[in-house]
């Protein structure tokens, strides 16, 4: 609270001032899950059709790492921005116990051209990325599952397991699976000691993936895998897959049989030609693009149906868009200058 009484006193009253500086800390307390959640699922069917969002470009800097740019931009009155997230991926970060995604978020009106606000564009990413895959949750995942499996325990693997623990309040137990097991029993101890705050859930972590594959009601993959991780013949009756880690045709979280197994659902288009899960089972024949259940906001909308009975395996393939970054960075700058999101209707 006190974060954001000090973020107010220095609010900007003038359209001619600077942009406003949004640290790590500042962009946290401006958002929740339930709030960012709520802004995609009112907001994301409107403005999904008046966004204007190029293809990211993807720059290989070395063999593993990349610079990404995710420009998109609105005229629409309720979304008056454009919105450019720089962002790098370092894989081998892990090894240097730094986090493997850095990046800036830069808004600005789209009305004047005048820069807003100069953001985090690396927790920003964090918090749109977790409500991504808990929303599909929502629509595709057992409304009773009661054991999230996270697979990773990277930068990303808290914020999706609050993600999705906001929308299955049933979910009893957490457990944390690895390569580095050290990184996930400190994961585990981090969660513990939150535990409170998150409705008494059991926090556990493994060293043996084999051994959890079938346990999980919802299993989240947050990782930079270039080889199958989860197989498909381990995942039991009713479980749903969020796959998030992939973004390139190289870069694989699951198996085919995964992918044959489950009802496949993406979070946009892009993850067609990108993700490596699908792009790959569409050149072996595994599955056609047809076959594809639908975008998030299909399901959103209505037109879609999301899960259709308690045993259906489901499987949720995001790699990420500009359009929930701008969605992101909206909240968070009307948030900050007290501007109801109505307000530019």
């Amino acid at each position: 609270m006190a974060a954001r009484e000090e973020q107010t006193e220095k609010k900007p009253n003038s359209s001619n001032t600077a942009p406003i500086f949004l640290d790590r800390g500042s962009v946290r307390s401006l958002l929740s899950y339930p709030s960012l959640l709520q802004h995609f699922q009112s907001s994301f069917p409107s403005i999904s059709t008046t966004i204007q969002s190029p293809i990211r470009q993807n720059y290989s800097i070395d063999s593993s790492s990349s610079l990404l740019l995710m420009p998109s931009w609105s005229l629409s009155p309720s979304l008056p921005y454009i919105g450019v997230k720089l962002l790098t991926s370092y894989p081998q970060n892990s090894a240097r116990n730094l986090p493997g995604i850095h990046a800036s978020y830069l808004l600005f009106n789209s009305i004047t051209g005048q820069t807003v606000a100069v953001m985090d564009g690396t927790e920003l990413t964090l918090w749109r990325t977790s409500c991504v895959s808990a929303l599909a949750s929502k629509f595709l995942s057992r409304e009773d599952a009661e054991i999230l499996v996270m697979i990773g325990a990277g930068s990303l693997a808290p914020y999706l397991i609050k993600a999705h623990l906001s929308v299955r309040p049933s979910l009893r137990k957490v457990i944390v699976w690895n390569r580095n097991a050290e990184r996930a029993k400190n994961l585990v101890k981090k969660l513990q000691e939150e535990e409170e705050e998150m409705g008494g859930v059991c926090f556990e972590s493994t060293e043996f993936l084999e051994g959890i594959l079938g346990l999980g009601d919802i299993l989240s993959c947050a990782t930079s895998s270039e080889d199958p991780i989860v197989k498909g013949e381990a995942l039991k009756a009713g479980a749903h897959l969020d796959l998030v880690g992939s973004f390139t045709p190289l870069m694989r979280e699951c198996d085919d049989d995964a992918v044959k197994r489950g009802r496949v659902f993406v979070d946009c288009e892009a993850a067609m030609v990108e993700a490596g899960e699908l792009v790959g089972a569409f050149q072996r024949g595994v599955i056609s693009p047809g076959e594809i259940g639908g975008r998030l906001v299909d399901l959103i909308n209505g037109e879609k149906i999301g899960r259709r009975s308690s045993e259906e395996i489901t499987v949720f393939k995001s790699v990420g868009s500009a359009v929930v970054d701008i969605l992101s960075a909206q909240l968070v700058y009307d948030t900050y200058m007290g501007t109801p999101i109505t307000a530019h209707l």
